[in-house]
């Protein structure tokens, strides 16, 4: 089930064994708190945590043991194992016995980030419920802000959403930071504006980089300073910028040579789907040969740094004139 889903499966009564999967920190946390509220009591007596790794042959009965406990003066114990990853003889000689029988006073939380090769695929056994905390696209944390914001009493414009979410690279921790941030300052009250919502959220770097990019492609001279600018304001000197910039366009020119799906070419680039999926949209307006010509002329510039044949502040005039005037 998607994280969205867990809260009415817990309201109608769901428990049992949960595994909480996937790279979004925000949904991981939430989803485990969540489950804890629905039915956890005295936590210093009805719960127990292991580290995943150090459960491995018979030591896995530690887990089962911790579960087999009978709660004190509640309904439930729960476990949580974290980055737990068995083999698939560990699986069927000492977990699935036991979840085929699950006793009805535990919950098992499973929390793991990653896939591990040579595991068992726990989310296709039968007795677990697999609970998706991946990286949410663009439309489900379009919705959830909207939800969120609509909740505490505030109406938003659908392009203000939209922002928040690419504003953050749909990255949950910093979409929930930035709300929240939102709803306080409105007061939950009121509407907010698309105009509001670009002067309130504050924009990772690597989303100026994106629109920096998206300037470069509109031949938008004036817009792709101003972005350069409040990087630079930031923290970021010339040569940074230039870094900055090489290394995306260099993932564009991946990308747009690339037959891998979004999923393989995120794996390869240590992206997230979505900026992937973001990128090919952006190539086609910039062009990939622009792409490429645009690499040389950025890495040639960097190159005459290192040497000692320009200055950070030369070198990156250098790059504004050929990104502009001459590629």
């Amino acid at each position: 089930m998607k994280f969205t889903e867990l809260k009415n499966f817990l309201s109608e009564g769901g428990s049992g064994v949960f595994l909480l999967s996937g790279d979004d920190a925000y949904f991981l946390t939430r989803a485990e708190a969540m489950i804890k509220k629905a039915y956890l009591q005295l936590p210093e007596l009805n719960f127990a945590s292991f580290d995943g790794e150090s459960l491995k042959g018979q030591s896995v009965q530690k887990l089962t043991d911790a579960l087999s406990a009978f709660p004190f003066m509640a309904e439930k114990r729960i476990v949580r194992v974290s980055e737990f990853y068995p083999s698939d003889g560990d699986y069927e000689k000492y977990l699935k016995p036991f979840i085929d029988n699950f006793p009805d006073t535990a919950i098992l939380i499973i929390v793991n980030t990653q896939a591990k090769k040579g595991a068992v695929d726990l989310k296709r056994k039968k007795g677990i419920t697999f609970v998706d905390c991946g990286r949410a696209d663009e439309e489900e944390v379009t919705r959830w802000i909207y939800l969120t914001l609509k909740r505490a009493g505030i109406a938003a414009e659908a392009e203000a959403c939209i922002n928040i979410a690419r504003y953050c690279l749909c990255n949950m921790s910093r979409v929930a930071i930035e709300t929240q941030k939102i709803i306080i300052y409105k007061g939950g009250a009121g509407t907010l504006t698309a105009k509001e919502a670009d002067e309130l959220v504050f924009k990772d770097a690597d989303y100026r980089v994106y629109e920096m990019t998206n300037a470069v492609a509109a031949k938008n001279f004036s817009r792709f300073y101003e972005i350069a600018d409040e990087l630079t304001g930031k923290g970021m000197d010339s040569m940074s910028v230039m870094n900055s910039l090489l290394s995306y366009l260099r993932n564009l020119v991946t990308i747009a040579s690339s037959n891998k799906s979004d999923g393989e070419l995120a794996k390869l680039l240590g992206m997230k789907e979505y900026g992937v999926k973001r990128s090919r949209e952006q190539v086609k307006n910039l062009g990939a040969d622009r792409a490429r010509t645009l690499c040389g002329a950025i890495y040639g510039a960097i190159s005459s740094v290192k040497r000692g044949e320009m200055t950070q502040d030369s070198a990156y005039r250098l790059v504004c004139s050929q990104i502009f005037f001459a590629v």
